[in-house]
């Protein structure tokens, strides 16, 4: 089984990044055979700023090692480092119909949000969709805003299959999380670098501490029993603890007695104390020069490697080589 995933470097990563995405990929890491990468090219739909993308690709790699991914068991790489899903993406658009894209609703809801309305960002799912074809991946674990994208994804591996021959394409199938493929920001939004609302995985203590403080909470008396349906800080705690220690603090709440300060220092410490290990990992990986650059050197050679394999398959099935 060839498990598949990609993160984004357009910012800094957050919490809902790490349990929607990067949590799930290094537990199955072990699992199969794991194929992990950057998007930079995906980012590029939104940041057009040379060296900031550089600094977020680099920032990306040094975050996903420092939680746990393990470059002897995951071939991890940029996406830019093999131009081959270029190719495959515009094989993929000569049986991509327009009425596929027009239906999917992150590109609206991206461009209601203010992104420029181009055709990187209109023809995204498409590059996703070579992104995971391109490695014969079997399974590939998304939140619940890819989920559409995935279906985009099999279609189109259907209907090259129906042009070219059974078997020219895997068809992938989704992993999803619905526990928590949706982590909600501060404000009780989905967490989202657009919504400005996130907690990022890494930073300084007292900044960290101030935006936990920040999450806004209702208005009920200290003295008063709190409302534990949709709570924020009831939702970010559970991520963080075992499910006995989550049902204490739910417990508490519907027992009144304590202010909404109380259950945020909870929650701070419970945060504080999980990314810790992942805190002094990535201290070590920044205190070895060239160690990131060399992983990332060496997944490219091996994700190049299946993917002209793939790739000269689906060359041959279209004629574009004998």
């Amino acid at each position: 089984m060839r498990i598949l995933t990609g993160l984004q470097p357009s910012g800094k990563l957050h919490i809902g990044n790490y349990f929607g995405a990067m949590e799930p990929a290094i537990r199955l890491q072990s699992q199969g055979d794991a194929y992990y990468f950057i998007a930079n090219y995906h980012a590029m739909t939104s940041l057009h700023n040379g060296p900031e993308l550089l600094a977020n690709t680099r920032e990306l790699a040094i975050d996903f090692l420092a939680c746990g991914l393990d470059p002897e068991k995951a071939v991890f790489f940029r996406q830019s480092d093999v131009p081959e899903v270029n190719e495959l993406a515009w094989i993929l658009s000569t049986v991509c119909p327009m009425g596929l894209l027009e239906r999917c609703h992150s590109y609206k809801d991206k461009v209601a949000k203010g992104l420029s309305a181009n055709h990187a960002l209109f023809a995204y799912p498409v590059l996703m969709a070579a992104d995971i074809l391109l490695y014969d991946s079997n399974l590939v674990p998304v939140g619940k805003d890819q989920k559409q994208h995935l279906e985009v994804t099999r279609d189109l591996a259907v209907k090259i299959n129906e042009a070219l021959g059974e078997g020219t394409l895997i068809v992938p199938e989704p992993m999803i999380r619905d526990d928590s493929a949706v982590v909600p920001g501060i404000d009780g939004l989905k967490m989202s670098k657009s919504y400005h609302n996130t907690i990022p995985m890494f930073g300084e203590e007292k900044p960290l501490r101030k935006t936990i403080m920040k999450i806004v909470s209702d208005s009920t008396p200290v003295e008063e029993p709190k409302p534990v349906e949709d709570s924020t800080i009831l939702a970010l705690y559970k991520l963080f603890v075992s499910p006995s220690e989550y049902q204490s603090m739910v417990d508490s709440f519907q027992a009144g007695g304590f202010g909404y300060g109380h259950y945020k220092t909870q929650l701070w410490e419970a945060y504080w104390n999980y990314f810790a290990p992942m805190r002094a990992r990535r201290e070590e990986i920044l205190a070895e020069p060239g160690y990131v650059d060399e992983v990332l050197r060496k997944g490219a050679e091996r994700a190049r490697e299946t993917a002209s394999h793939v790739l000269q398959r689906i060359r041959k099935a279209t004629g574009l080589s004998a």
